[in-house]
């Protein structure tokens, strides 16, 4: 066994590998850019090297650089994470030859499998269903039009090196073809170094199902279990769980021993991910195959109890795998959820800064785990599990240069319904302040029909946020609960502050019964009963509910039980009454006496600034082109400029028909959110 591994990577996955090699007693180097220099995965290794400035194309992705890590501290081997250099042969090459280990598969697999258009020839070879495409390199944008006609719209371009939702568009006509097929060459250039593109028709009702499988360099092979990806924005995928609500055993089967048999077909070992497009019939495709560890392994870990990484680490370090197919046993259900720095009131566009606040919930562990093929430790008894992935810290920065996911949350329990109720539960619970992230957008997921029913397809966030994403609008049920927490909170709040202030002996019998708690334009008067235990909120009109709590003011977190039911709130002071942020919605609560509420019925409502008539940049980032120039008359829907962020080209388009007056930044200028780029007549 190795004494010392090099992570090639940053961030959660990073963390994550530094985590099970400290459990097998391994020592760890960290590589870091400048961005990086103070990131946890640079506190957590043993040792870290420096290697270049932030962007990846100047330290993370060049070889050389990390082959001088490598010499500089005597690592035996190298763990590449995702992304990265994971699947570049030409770094598994360089490595062969300075005799140190690769953790993953042998190049001839990572050049079989690894580049997209040649695993499509060989699963044609294989006889292999696969998706409909053009496999052969293609020269131009005018030739991309051409081909995606032939192959007929909608199409995927896709680049041939990428992953993780990194150059890949959607066209769904000529001129979509066009302007995605020059943005998914510059972004696979940057994210990959390889701008390589290839077209493959789009399917439009598909489920997105990847069955996870482990070899070694014996000509063993298992699978673990599949895997539901279906929920997806921009093609990166941001809910995953396990097992799919989908499938059933026959199928998972014919998949997965279709998927064990292409890996041993290249000579696979390590980890590795077929992903298969699945129609409404269970007619699966094959769609690529990932020869790295997955983003979402972790819901796999949950239900088999097996540690993929160590696993990994174990078969590049020549042993046979220890586990059977027949010691898999799929446990109970597992959901994760990707925290991504980004906004999802601005169309989910990233956000940078520094993180002032971010408490994730307490992590927990439940159900067995299998090592070394023994179970070890008793069978999940019930309770629900929460693991959070992540590679970030209370203070500090989320950068532009890289990917924006900061976190994966995951929650396991004995059935599907329990791991949503725990998931949802642990959202509430996170705690993330100083940027835009998307937490009420996974919230809200967690509590839709469709996503409760196990009835999505990748389309799910198209058809479903056809207009982005503008927050929740909880349905009175919850409201009620929200209010009977909020009227309870707010007694404890007033008590605490005539006490403060001295006036009063007898605090609790000062502070009033009979308030108005407003929020989402509904009201609700109530009257509080409270006792050493918690409080009996009854409503106007009938219905009461028992709250308890031990929430004290200037909690930001209060965690309450309403009538038997957990609820948990993020909770703000604000004038008269709390900022409550729960299931997704983002309320101002007001506890108000009757005669308050009276008087502030009659207030008038503050408008919003007209900006009717600006191109506001939506996000941190770099302008690259601007595609107009003053005096232009643009019609709806035509491109103005293109603005990238982290490692994504992003093209801002008119609203509607107008004039171009003013253009007030270039190509080249760095812009802040809400800089704006130009004005309009």
């Amino acid at each position: 066994m190795f004494n010392k591994i090099l992570i090639a990577n940053r961030g959660e996955i990073a963390c994550r590998v530094i985590k099970t090699a400290r459990k097998m007693g391994i020592s760890t180097v960290a590589i870091y850019s400048d961005a990086d220099k103070q990131a946890l995965h640079v506190q957590m290794a043993d040792e870290a090297v420096h290697i270049g400035p932030p962007p990846a194309n100047q330290s993370y992705i060049v070889i050389d650089k990390v082959m001088a890590a490598i010499k500089a501290t005597g690592a035996q081997a190298v763990h590449p994470g995702y992304g990265f250099l994971s699947e570049n042969s030409k770094f598994a090459e360089a490595l062969d030859a300075a005799g140190v280990i690769f953790v993953g598969p042998p190049k001839g697999a990572i050049e079989a499998m690894g580049d997209k258009i040649t695993s499509k020839k060989i699963a044609q070879e294989a006889g292999v269903s696969t998706v409909p495409g053009y496999m052969g390199l293609i020269a131009d944008a005018d030739e991309a039009v051409k081909i995606s006609n032939e192959i007929g719209y909608p199409v995927m371009i896709k680049a041939s090196a990428g992953g993780g939702g990194k150059g890949m568009r959607i066209a769904w006509n000529d001129q979509e073809a066009r302007e995605g097929f020059q943005s998914s060459k510059n972004e696979a250039a940057n994210s990959f170094g390889d701008d390589r593109i290839f077209i493959e028709k789009f399917v439009t009702q598909p489920r997105h199902i990847e069955i996870q499988v482990l070899c070694d360099s014996h000509g063993n092979g298992i699978y673990l279990g599949e895997r539901e990806c279906s929920i997806q924005r921009r093609n990166q995928k941001v809910v995953e769980e396990a097992p799919s609500p989908f499938l059933d055993e026959a199928t998972r089967r014919a998949m997965g021993e279709q998927a064990v048999a292409l890996a041993k077909a290249v000579g696979y070992a390590s980890a590795g991910t077929v992903e298969f497009i699945v129609d409404g019939q269970k007619n699966f495709y094959f769609l690529e195959m990932n020869t790295r560890l997955q983003v979402e392994h972790p819901v796999t870990e949950l239900i088999t109890g097996v540690d993929l990484v160590e696993q990994m680490i174990r078969v590049a370090a020549g042993e046979p795998l220890s586990i059977t197919q027949d010691d898999v046993k799929l446990t109970g259900w597992a959901i994760e959820n990707r925290l991504y720095a980004e906004d999802p009131y601005r169309g989910f566009l990233p956000s940078i800064g520094r993180l002032t606040r971010y408490r994730p919930p307490a992590e927990t562990a439940a159900g067995p785990m299998l090592v070394n093929g023994k179970w070890q430790g008793d069978a999940p008894t019930g309770e629900a599990a929460v693991r959070n992935d992540t590679g970030v810290y209370e203070g500090g920065e989320i950068s532009m240069y890289y990917d924006p996911m900061i976190a994966k949350l995951c929650t396991w329990a004995p059935t599907r319904a329990a791991a949503i109720e725990a998931m949802r539960i642990a959202l509430d619970s996170f705690e993330v302040e100083g940027i835009g992230h998307n937490l009420p957008f996974l919230s809200a997921v967690m509590d839709h029909p469709k996503f409760i029913s196990g009835d999505m397809t990748t389309a799910f966030i198209a058809e479903e946020y056809p207009e982005g994403f503008e927050g929740v609008t909880l349905p009175e049920t919850d409201l009620r609960r929200v209010a009977a927490a909020a009227a309870a909170m707010h007694r404890v709040a007033e008590i605490r502050r005539t006490r403060v202030s001295g006036r009063m002996d007898n605090h609790e019998r000062r502070v009033g019964t009979e308030w108005v708690v407003s929020m989402q334009g509904v009201e609700f008067p109530v009257h509080i009963d409270a006792d050493h235990d918690g409080s009996t909120v009854t409503f106007q009109g009938g219905g009461a509910m028992r709250v308890t709590s031990d929430w004290t003011p200037g909690d930001q977190l209060a965690k309450l039980n309403v009538d038997g039911a957990p609820l948990v709130l993020k909770a703000g002071k604000i004038s008269g009454g709390f900022r409550i942020r729960t299931r997704g919605a983002d309320l101002k609560v007001h506890v108000r006496t009757p005669r308050q509420a009276e008087l502030a019925r009659l207030m008038p409502e503050k408008l919003p600034p007209d900006t009717s008539k600006l191109l506001l940049c939506p996000m941190p980032g770099l302008i690259v082109k601007v595609d107009v120039e003053v005096g232009q008359e643009v019609q709806e829907g035509q491109a103005l400029c293109t603005v990238e962020a982290m490692k994504m080209e992003n093209i801002l388009r008119a609203e509607k028909k107008g004039v171009v007056a003013k253009i007030n930044a270039g190509a080249g200028d760095n812009l802040a959110v809400d800089d704006v780029i130009m004005e309009f007549e």
